[in-house]
């Protein structure tokens, strides 16, 4: 009954159960449906008297209304009616239909599913624990009232705001049972062989089906099951594996299969646990520090398939949780030995046999456990590290932000570069003894300038990370994968794509020897080869890896989760690349689905696919469109980040780049200026972005015939690549080629010639000669040779040009310009049929603006 989730039918329309909304009866009239089971209907409805007030009316479904039914809903009705609680929702009424169905009304709750407000607000593990402490003390309220909910899981545990506060309220108690008194005079009974409750939540007694001896217990554990998502954002046995099973399978899971501990699982989720503890507002390592200990052995306890070990009363799951977060000793602990060894023997009476056979087995058990006690010393003490790793890390940055005398406090003073800079020193001096946790800073640190676009410092620290984990943990270590691949990433920046190829593999090779193929931490590195594929203009392999990557998240995470929405994202560059523009926006369109369904609207990533959608629309000549989707996210983005967040450059400039192309030149270049300003505050002049931001600058003010600014603005784009990509990057290449236009139209042709001719040759070697910017360097060098005389060197390079934009929008430059050199070419040549000929393509109104 989550009043959040509207029915999307007309309202104007009977539903198909017969009831109608807009039906009065009694003091109500319907207004929605917002929610429907086995045997009733929940409509959003109005009261108007003796109050006015929102209402949920829950009603008999048309036909269902047989004698078990009608005691089931009038046991639910009473239960309500029983308790006053602020968990729980309120019974107002009650009362039949004009067609003789009875309802009742009840308190309106418009909330969400708690798991899903906690992931949507991101609430950390103290604040879902505090919401669970409240969920306890309304199960208990109905507990002393006599009643057991039987039906405890997140879709009947929403959580609405009262005064700004989120307040869970417990509702749909159409499963409940009484402990001590009759709920109805009618008679009502639990059918032998049908299952009650929701397999994932159920408590092994309950899977039992005779639904004779069900006691309070029962709650405590599915709020254990309850307990265990919120802190892991997993169920403790898999969803899909238990609804495929059979009712036997089933019952069998639940009595015998005991899930992993919270703290285990996350570690089990591999780079799924990034998007979990990110909602967790932390991040993996330090979630998997907070779950182990305290909150496993809370969970389990609750999870014990012995209710004799489970805590016996739901305030006394809440009271031990209260413990924790008061850092008191909590009543829950590791099961001992003795019980362990007794739950195995009785999983395995068959095989025991005689007497002798079972102290031997005891014995044998005996040792185990013992072995398994080390083992889990040896975790403690892993933790204990990880803690001590954490400390050392928080005393180590705090330390680059100390300053020595009064005089560096100096506002702004000190730059961000600087303190990085002071930080890299910092760990190659002062961490010798602490190899782990001189690894964990450098990868931190080293992907820190790496997003700065400071790639050789990034590259020194990620490689000095890389030769710590080989040696402390093996070449052929999960660390040391990890490492590789950072490297990787980083040489496919600073356009060292075969370098970076090599390191990619090997990293995807190691965790295919440790993980196997069908693991997320083998889709992470097969997307990040898959990239590194794409830059080398191989784009049948690239493809491969990324539906491959793609593939292995569907079948491991479902359909809609953040990792799979990020594979459909890859999928779509590579398509879009190739020039498969429709491909390219089914990807897209699929990754915004998932994202609009699990992000906030506003959220970055939401953001991220809408831009890719409108670069497509860009690629089909949609313009306006284009223009409108990144006005909207423009506005958004101010809206969440301010006007001066350097994450808005790059949505300027894509609208800038729209601009362009639709000859708005004045507003393009607006938004380019922009751009390229908010970098410079927020990344510095260095990073890469101010160079692609001056690059666009430049060609928007070669077409409004500026050419002296452009030129500048070309010059230091080149510049920065150069400095911080390396001399033979494409981006360098690209920067040569526009370069050399601006200087072409200032009849530089002797340089403009030198520039483009190394532009083809970056360009070639770099992306294949026919990538798109190969294509364009060639135009451009044609051009150049033109202007000079050069005719029978330029001839084959401005056909080929013109052809190239006629066939592809990938392509940039302006076809008219083109057609106007071959035929001045073939004028000069005396060769007037060739030169009608060409006259004849010239763009009607001269450029297009491309």
């Amino acid at each position: 009954m989550d009043a959040s989730v509207p029915d999307p039918r007309d309202d104007t329309r009977t539903d198909a159960s017969g009831t109608p909304p807009g039906l009065a009866f009694d003091a109500y009239r319907l207004l929605q449906k917002i929610g429907e089971g086995g045997m009733g209907e929940v409509w959003h409805a109005e009261q108007t008297r003796p109050v006015r007030r929102q209402v949920a009316l829950k009603i008999i479904k048309a036909g269902m209304d047989t004698a078990q039914v009608v005691a089931r809903f009038e046991a639910e009705r009473q239960a309500l009616a029983l308790m006053d609680h602020p968990a729980i929702a309120t019974v107002f009424d009650a009362g039949s239909t004009p067609e003789g169905r009875p309802y009742f009304a009840m308190e309106y709750v418009k909330g969400e599913p708690i798991t899903a407000y906690c992931d949507r607000h991101r609430l950390g593990t103290k604040a879902r624990l505090e919401l669970l402490i409240l969920v306890c003390e309304g199960v208990q309220h109905a507990h002393q009232k006599g009643i057991i909910h039987r039906d405890l899981k997140p879709s009947n545990v929403l959580v609405t705001l009262q005064d700004d506060r989120p307040v869970p309220k417990i509702i749909d108690f159409g499963v409940a049972k009484a402990t001590t008194l009759h709920l109805t005079e009618r008679s009502l009974f639990t059918e032998l062989g049908v299952l009650i409750g929701t397999p994932e939540y159920m408590s092994p007694e309950q899977a039992e089906l005779t639904g004779l001896d069900i006691d309070t217990r029962t709650d405590v554990y599915a709020l254990g099951v309850l307990l265990y998502e919120l802190l892991t954002g997993s169920l403790p046995f898999d969803r899909k594996d238990l609804r495929r099973a059979g009712l036997l399978e089933i019952q069998r899971v639940i009595r015998e299969k005991e899930p992993p501990r919270p703290s285990t699982r996350i570690t089990q989720l591999g780079s799924g646990s990034v998007e979990v503890a990110h909602n967790r507002h932390t991040e993996p390592r330090r979630l998997a520090s907070q779950l182990r200990g305290d909150l496993d052995w809370i969970t389990m306890k609750a999870l014990e398939k012995d209710r004799t070990r489970r805590y016996d009363t739901v305030i006394g799951l809440a009271n031990d949780v209260r413990r924790h977060l008061r850092n008191e000793p909590v009543v829950a602990g590791p099961p001992s030995a003795v019980y362990g060894a007794r739950k195995f023997v009785r999983r395995h009476l068959f095989g025991v046999g005689t007497a002798a056979a079972f102290v031997l087995l005891l014995l044998a058990f005996g040792v185990t456990m013992a072995i398994q006690a080390q083992r889990i010393a040896n975790e403690r003490d892993r933790a204990n590290r990880e803690v001590e790793t954490s400390r050392q890390i928080s005393d180590f940055m705090m330390g680059l932000f100390s300053v020595s005398e009064p005089s560096e406090a100096v506002a702004n003073s000190i730059t961000a570069r600087e303190i990085l800079d002071r930080g890299s020193d910092k760990i190659r001096d002062q961490l010798e003894t602490v190899p782990g946790t001189r690894a964990a800073l450098m990868v931190t640190m080293g992907n820190v300038y790496r997003r700065l676009g400071l790639y050789e410092r990034a590259q020194s620290l990620l490689s000095q990370a890389l030769a710590l984990r080989q040696r402390q943990f093996g070449t052929r270590s999960l660390e040391a994968a990890a490492s590789l691949a950072y490297v990787g990433d980083v040489l496919e920046s600073r356009g060292q794509s075969a370098d970076a190829e090599r390191l990619l593999r090997d990293a995807l090779a190691i965790r295919r020897e440790h993980l196997g193929d069908h693991h997320l931490e083998v889709a992470e590195s097969m997307e990040s080869l898959g990239y590194c594929l794409m830059s080398q203009a191989r784009y049948d392999e690239a493809e491969k890896f990324q539906r491959g990557a793609l593939q292995i998240r569907q079948d491991l995470l479902g359909a809609s989760a953040i990792p799979v929405a990020h594979s459909w994202t890859a999928v779509g560059d590579v398509l879009f690349d190739r020039a498969d523009l429709a491909g390219a926006e089914r990807a897209f369109r699929a990754a915004l689905a998932i994202q609009r369904t699990l992000r906030n609207r506003d959220h970055p990533e939401v953001t991220y696919c809408r831009e890719n959608l409108a670069a497509v629309l860009i690629r089909q000549g949609r313009y306006a469109e284009s223009e409108v989707t990144y006005r909207e996210t423009l506005e958004a983005l101010r809206n969440r980040l301010g006007p001066e967040h350097p994450e808005l450059a790059m949505t300027l400039s894509n609208l800038g780049a729209t601009l362009h192309l639709q000859r708005k030149y004045g507003e393009a270049l607006a938004a380019y200026v922009q751009a390229e300003s908010l970098a410079r505050k927020g990344l510095g002049g260095a990073h890469p972005r101010v160079a692609r931001y001056l690059r666009n600058k430049g060609q928007t003010l070669n077409a409004m015939g500026q050419y002296v600014e452009a030129e500048r603005a070309f010059r230091e784009a080149l510049t920065i690549d150069r400095s911080g990509l390396g001399a033979d990057h494409p981006s360098v290449g690209t920067d040569l080629m526009w370069l050399s236009s601006s200087l072409r139209y200032r009849r530089k042709f002797g340089e403009a010639e030198l520039l483009s001719r190394e532009a083809v040759k970056i360009l070639e070697q770099k992306g294949g000669s026919d990538n798109p910017r190969a294509k364009e360097a060639r135009g451009v060098l044609g051009l150049a040779l033109a202007a000079k005389g050069q005719w029978a060197e330029a001839e084959p390079l401005l056909v080929a040009y013109h052809a190239a934009l006629q066939a592809s929008r990938d392509v940039e430059g302006d076809p008219g310009e083109v057609v106007r050199h071959l035929v001045a070419m073939y004028e000069a040549q005396r060769k007037p049929d060739k030169a009608a000929e060409w006259r004849a393509k010239l763009p009607k109104g001269g450029t297009d603006g491309r």
